[in-house]
C-alpha cells in the first residue's frame, strides 16, 4: 500500500502484471493514433509481447465531437506470448465524450479510466448524447475515474512558445502519452527521439510535444490522485533483433527480400485504396533495393503494367481491396491465361461497395476463388499477423515463379495496422527463390516451344528478345506447345484441365496441415486469416481445462493441404470462425462433404477470445 511519509512526499506503490490492456481515444484529429503507436514502440522496446488494433473512421476528419468521428488505438502488451490485441480494457484514455461514450463499455469493471475534464462542456456532452455530465454524477461509480484537465494543462506546459490555441491543443496527446507512460512504467526516450526526428524543421512544434509529453509523465508522478502504477517485465522471446511492425510493413518487407531471393527487381503497379496502400508508401522508400513504385490511373492500368513487368521478366505485384479486385478481375484472368508469375495482395475491408474502408472483413475469399469468367483457377495464400505478411510474401512468390502462375495474398485490414515484434532474419537464412529463363536458340535447333511444360505443368519463363524465343502471348486460348491461337474444342478441354490441374499440383509443394493439439478428439477449430489469434487463444484456454478442442489454421486456401481431409473426418465436429458469413465454410463443406458449423460475424471487428470459446463449449455440451 502506499504511505504518505510528509506533506508533500507520496510513495506510491508499483503492482506487477503479467499483461495488460490500454486504449487511446478521442476525435479523429486528436493524435489518438499516434499516440497508440509510439505507446507500442515504447512496449516493444521494453522487451514485452504487443498486439495492436488501431480502429479509426473512413472519413479523412469526420465531425468533430460526434460519435461517428472517434478515433482508437488498443495495446495489448504482456510478459509471455500474446495473439490478439486483447479484449477487455485494463486502461481507458477518452479524450471527450464521444469517446467515452463509444467506448466505455469494453473497460473491465474498475478499470482505470483517465478522461479529459476540459472536454467535458454542455456542447460536446449533448453531441454525444449525454442529458448530464458522466463525470459529476454517479454512472461511472464501477471504475477507477481520474479527471485530468489535460487542454488547460498542455496549454500551461506549451506556454511562451508562441504557439496558436489550436497549436498548442494539438500536444493533447503527448500530455495523454506522458500520464500513461508513467502509469505502465514506459521509459519517455524513444517518444523524445521520434520527436527530435519528425518535428527537426519545426523546432517550437517540438519542444511544446516534448514539454507536453514530460508534462503529462510528471502530473502522474506528483498528483495525489494516482496512488499506483503498474510494471510488465520483459516477454521471454526468442533470442534476436525485433522490431514492431505493423502487416503492410511487414508484407512489403518480405516483397523485397523475395525479389533478392530471386536477383529479381520488384515492379509494384498500384492504385492507393484503403487498407493497402501503405504498402504503396513503404514500398516507394527502397528505390536503392530495385524497387520500381508505379501509381497508375486506375486499378486495372495498375495490374496491367503489373502483367508488362511479368513478362519482362522481374518480379510483378499489384495491391489492393476487395473494390479494387473487382476491377482487377479481367486482367486477372489474361495473368492466368499467359501463366506468368504475378503477385496480387488484397488487403480486405468491410464491404460490399465502398463498404466499411477503414474495417476489417474476410469476405473476398470466394471473389478470389471465382470473381473471373470462365474457368480460372489461381492459388491463394493467407497471412495470419501482422509478422507473418513477411513469410507470406516470400512463400507466394516461390510458389508463382516454380508454377507460373498469378498468386493472391489476402491479408485484412486488423492484420496490415495492427502490429507486433518481428524478428528480424538474416537474409543468408532465407531460402533462395531458383529462377530459371531459357537461353539463346540457335537456327539449327527446335522451334521454341512457349508452352512446353515440366513435370508439375509450369510453362518456360522466357524473356522478350532472347535470341531464338520470339512467342506469341494473349488472351485467345492456346494451343498446347506452341502457344499459337487455337479454336479447336478438345484443345480448349484439354488446356483448361490441365491449367486447373496445375494449381491443384501446388499441394504436393506445401507443407502439410499442422494442428494445435490432437490429430482427432470432439472439435476442430479450423480458422484462416485474422482470425488466428482469438482461436488459438481459445482452443489454448480450452485445453489448459483438458476439453477435447483442437485447432487448425489453413495458411493455403486454394489448393487445401493435402491432408486436410482426412483430418477433418477425425473430429466429431467442425467449427470455422469467420468474419464473414461462411465462405471457407462452404468450401469445406464442398469438397470434403463435412457438416461444418460456422461462427460468422460481419461487425467490422475482429473476433474476441470468449466469443470464440463460448461457441467451442457449446458444441462440446
Amino acid at each position: 500500500m502506499s504511505t504518505t511519509t510528509d506533506e508533500t512526499t507520496v510513495v506510491k506503490e508499483i503492482q506487477p502484471l503479467e499483461e495488460a490492456t490500454v486504449r487511446f481515444c478521442g476525435d479523429s484529429g486528436d493524435g489518438m493514433q499516434l499516440a497508440g503507436t509510439q505507446f507500442s514502440n515504447t512496449s516493444a522496446l521494453a522487451g514485452n509481447d504487443i498486439a495492436t488494433f488501431p480502429d479509426f473512421p473512413a472519413e479523412i476528419r469526420a465531425p468533430r465531437g460526434t460519435l461517428a468521428g472517434v478515433s482508437g488505438f488498443q495495446i495489448h502488451f504482456a510478459s509471455h506470448d500474446i495473439f490478439t490485441p486483447g479484449e477487455a480494457v485494463d486502461a481507458l484514455v477518452a479524450m471527450n465524450p464521444a469517446a467515452l461514450k463509444t467506448n466505455l463499455a469494453d473497460l473491465k469493471r474498475n478499470g482505470v479510466l483517465i478522461v479529459n475534464s476540459n472536454a467535458f462542456d454542455k456542447k460536446a456532452l449533448g453531441q454525444a448524447g449525454y442529458e448530464a455530465n458522466p463525470i459529476d454524477d454517479d454512472s461511472l461509480s464501477g471504475y477507477q475515474v481520474f479527471s485530468v484537465p489535460m487542454t488547460s494543462m498542455t496549454r500551461g506546459a506549451v506556454e511562451g512558445l508562441d504557439l496558436s490555441v489550436k497549436e498548442s491543443d494539438r500536444c493533447r496527446n503527448f500530455f495523454a502519452m506522458g500520464l500513461v507512460f508513467w502509469l505502465y512504467g514506459r521509459s519517455m526516450e524513444p517518444t523524445l527521439r521520434f520527436i527530435e526526428a519528425k518535428f527537426s524543421k519545426l523546432p517550437a512544434i517540438a519542444e511544446a510535444n516534448r514539454r507536453a509529453l514530460k508534462a503529462g509523465y510528471n502530473f502522474g508522478e506528483t498528483t495525489d490522485a494516482f496512488r499506483s502504477s503498474y510494471k510488465v517485465d520483459k516477454a521471454k522471446l526468442p533470442p534476436g533483433t525485433y522490431r514492431n511492425m505493423t502487416g503492410n510493413q511487414a508484407l512489403a518487407w518480405g516483397l523485397i527480400s523475395a525479389a533478392k531471393l530471386s536477383e529479381k527487381k520488384l515492379f509494384l503497379g498500384s492504385y492507393p485504396i484503403t487498407p493497402a496502400s501503405d504498402i504503396l508508401h513503404e514500398l516507394s522508400k527502397f528505390k536503392n533495393y530495385d524497387v520500381l513504385t508505379f501509381q497508375a490511373e486506375d486499378e486495372i492500368a495498375a495490374v496491367c503494367a503489373a502483367i508488362g513487368a511479368a513478362y519482362g521478366g522481374e518480379m510483378a505485384l499489384t495491391t489492393t481491396s476487395g473494390p479494387g479486385m473487382a476491377l482487377k478481375g479481367e486482367a486477372m484472368g489474361l495473368a492466368m491465361m499467359l501463366e506468368l508469375p504475378l503477385v496480387i495482395v488484397d488487403v480486405q475491408r468491410g464491404g460490399p461497395s465502398t463498404g466499411l474502408p477503414t474495417k476489417t472483413e474476410q469476405a473476398d475469399l470466394l471473389q478470389s476463388m471465382f470473381g473471373r469468367n470462365g474457368e480460372s483457377p489461381l492459388p491463394i495464400i493467407a497471412a495470419r499477423s501482422p509478422a507473418d505478411c513477411f513469410d507470406v510474401a516470400i512463400e507466394a512468390w516461390r510458389i508463382a515463379t516454380r508454377f507460373m502462375t498469378p498468386i493472391i495474398i489476402l491479408t485484412d485490414g486488423y492484420i496490415a495496422n495492427g502490429s507486433e515484434p518481428w524478428r528480424i532474419p538474416k537474409m543468408a537464412d532465407l531460402p533462395k527463390i531458383e529462377v530459371t529463363h531459357p537461353g539463346p536458340r540457335n537456327e539449327d535447333d527446335p522451334p521454341f516451344m512457349a508452352y512446353d511444360r515440366n513435370d508439375e505443368l509450369a510453362r518456360p519463363w522466357a524473356i522478350p528478345g532472347t535470341p531464338g524465343l520470339m512467342h506469341r502471348v494473349g488472351g485467345l486460348e492456346k494451343q498446347d506447345g506452341t502457344g499459337n491461337v487455337s479454336y479447336d474444342p478438345q484443345n480448349h478441354h484439354h488446356m483448361v484441365m490441365t491449367r486447373a490441374k496445375k494449381v491443384a499440383n501446388i499441394a504436393e509443394a506445401v507443407p502439410p496441415q499442422e494442428v494445435m493439439g490432437s490429430e482427432s478428439g470432439k472439435v476442430l477449430v479450423v480458422s484462416w486469416g485474422g482470425t488466428y489469434g482469438s482461436c488459438r487463444t481459445a482452443v489454448a484456454r480450452l485445453q489448459a481445462q483438458g476439453k477435447s478442442v483442437s485447432h487448425a489454421h489453413v495458411r493455403y486456401l486454394n489448393p487445401f493441404p493435402r491432408n486436410l481431409g482426412e483430418l477433418l473426418s477425425s473430429f466429431d465436429k467442425v467449427l470455422v470462425p469467420e468474419l464473414n458469413l461462411g465462405q471457407l465454410r462452404l468450401l469445406l463443406r464442398d469438397k470434403y462433404l463435412i457438416d461444418a458449423v460456422g461462427l460468422n460475424k460481419v461487425q467490422g471487428k475482429p473476433f474476441t477470445t470468449t466469443e470464440i470459446a463460448e461457441k467451442i463449449e457449446s458444441m462440446l455440451d
